[in-house]
C-alpha cells in the first residue's frame, strides 16, 4: 500500500538523502534513526507536501506524480505540528475530514475522541489546544473513511502516557488493514505499536520489501 523508489532529495548542495526505496502491504513500520537524519523531509515527501529531486512514491496503488489526486485521496497525514485553521474547532475539522471522504463523523471515531480524553475539547478552536490536543484530533481523524495508508511524523511527541497507550492500540488495529508508517525516537513507543523498525540504512537497499 505504500511504496516508493529511487527517492533522492537535496537543498542546495546538501545531499539529505539519495536512492531510497521501500515497499510495504499492510503493517506498522517505524523509522527510528538519529535526530537530524532527514526523517522529516522523508515524511513530507511521502504525503506529497515536499518534493522529491527524484523518483516516485505510491500511496494505494497511485503514483504520487502522475495521479496526485487518488494518491492523497488513500492517505492520512499527521505531521509533528497539527495546525489546520487556527480558528477552526476539531469538531468542525472532523466533519470537514468526513466530507471530504463522503463519510459521516461516525460513532466510532467519536468514540476514539473519547478515549482520547478530547470529548471537553472538541468545540475548542485549533489556537486554543495545546500541542498533544491538536494531534489528538488529527489521530481521531485517521479512522474516518478507508485511507490505505497512515503516515505520521513522531506521533507520540507531546501525548501523556495515556495517549500514548490509546495511540499504540490504535496503531496495531489500523495495521490489520493499513500501512502505519511513522518516524520515531521513542524506541519504546515502536515496541507497544509492535511496529517493524528500519533506519536509513535499510532503505537504501534497492528491493528491501516487508508485507
Amino acid at each position: 500500500m505504500l511504496r516508493f523508489d529511487n527517492l533522492s532529495k537535496q537543498y542546495n548542495d546538501r545531499v539529505i538523502f539519495q536512492g531510497l526505496h521501500y515497499d510495504t502491504a499492510s503493517g506498522c513500520v517505524a523509522l527510528n534513526d538519529e535526530s537530524g537524519s532527514g526523517k522529516s523531509t522523508l515524511l513530507g515527501i511521502l504525503a506529497g507536501t515536499i518534493e522529491a529531486n527524484s523518483g516516485d512514491v505510491w500511496l494505494g496503488g497511485h503514483s504520487l506524480r502522475s495521479a496526485p489526486l487518488p494518491a492523497k485521496s488513500s492517505l492520512t497525514y499527521v505531521p509533528e505540528d497539527c495546525m489546520p485553521y487556527s480558528a477552526q474547532t476539531g469538531r468542525e475539522y472532523l466533519n470537514q475530514v468526513a466530507l471530504e471522504r463522503k463519510v459521516t463523523l461516525t460513532a466510532d471515531a467519536l468514540e476514539l475522541a473519547d478515549r482520547f480524553g478530547l470529548t471537553p475539547h472538541l468545540d475548542k478552536r485549533f489556537e486554543q489546544m495545546s500541542f498533544g490536543t491538536r494531534k489528538k484530533i488529527f489521530f481521531t481523524a485517521s479512522v474516518l473513511g478507508e485511507t490505505r495508508v497512515l503516515i505520521a511524523d513522531e506521533p507520540a511527541g507531546g501525548l501523556d502516557a495515556s495517549a500514548r497507550a490509546v495511540l499504540a492500540d490504535l496503531f496495531r488495529t489500523l495495521a490489520h488493514t493499513r500501512t502505519v508508517f511513522f518516524s520515531s525516537y521513542d524506541t519504546a513507543f515502536t515496541e507497544a505499536c509492535e511496529a517493524t523498525s528500519i533506519q536509513f540504512a535499510d532503505l537504501a537497499n534497492r528491493g528491501h520489501a516487508i508485507g
